[in-house]
């Protein structure tokens, strides 16, 4: 097994999952990338991380194939070394905003697949590889899920989505305190507005938000913000901790009046 750290960062071909890879590829880790396919997108990515000269791999597979978990954790292990980091960020929308009595089983469904059920066995495939062996004790193990503020504060449009992201944040305590006893450091980090091409149609509106006061922190937030807290958790960095919220939200949730 390698002594240097190796992250699989699912949903890692763009957006705040690409900004995480460089990140940690920044620090020395191999990556994994990972999306459905392999398309230009994702082509593009390997090359970009590549340019930080650490080892790069392009892991393709539906987060939501439960079954290929353990086979791609395996490939992944064999290309690149023992597994440090699972980075859980793959995530869905709603298929259509609305009024939540007009929610749909599909796209219900659809979202309770990527956002939570995924990212429980994904979780479950990663942990069970690293308490099958011994691991290096000068190498830190972490475990950290991407969720939302939408995991905390409800909006109405998004109801299902606000409902997996919810779920998501219950099962990164869940594997805090199982895992704590392991060595394994478990993080839930939940964004606010971040300025990436799935938030694209609405951004501009959030950001003259954030500049009246909606944020404490006057702006809206970056895929190299998401990628340093990531980095920072994964590295060690928040040492004697494990199973905290972080949230990435410049202030938005804090309670005022």
């Amino acid at each position: 097994m390698s002594n240097k750290p190796v992250a699989l960062i699912t949903g890692s071909s763009r957006g705040i999952g690409l900004g995480i890879a460089c990140a940690l590829a920044r620090k020395g880790f191999s990556i994994a990338l990972n999306a459905p396919v392999l398309d230009a997108e994702l082509e593009a990515a390997l090359r970009r991380v590549k340019e930080f000269g650490v080892p790069v791999m392009a892991a393709v597979f539906d987060v939501t194939d439960i079954a290929r978990h353990a086979t791609i954790l395996s490939d992944i292990e064999s290309e690149l070394g023992g597994l440090t980091t699972l980075v859980n960020n793959a995530g869905v929308g709603v298929l259509e905003r609305g009024d939540p009595l007009d929610v749909t089983p599909e796209s219900f469904d659809r979202c309770m697949d990527v956002n939570a059920k995924a990212v429980f066995f994904l979780s479950q495939a990663f942990a069970k590889r690293l308490l099958r062996r011994k691991r290096q004790a000068d190498i830190f193990h972490s475990l950290i899920t991407v969720t939302s503020s939408n995991a905390v504060a409800v909006a109405v449009p998004r109801s299902e989505y606000c409902a997996s992201k919810a779920a998501a944040a219950m099962i990164s305590k869940t594997f805090a305190v199982r895992l704590g006893n392991e060595g394994i450091h478990v993080y839930d980090i939940q964004p606010g507005f971040i300025d990436t091409d799935m938030t694209a149609p609405v951004i501009k509106q959030y950001e003259a938000r954030a500049k009246d006061g909606l944020t404490v922190l006057p702006r809206i937030g970056t895929t190299e913000d998401m990628g340093r807290i990531v980095s920072a958790l994964a590295s060690g960095d928040l040492p004697y901790t494990t199973g905290q919220v972080i949230s990435a939200d410049a202030g938005l949730l804090i309670p005022r009046y």
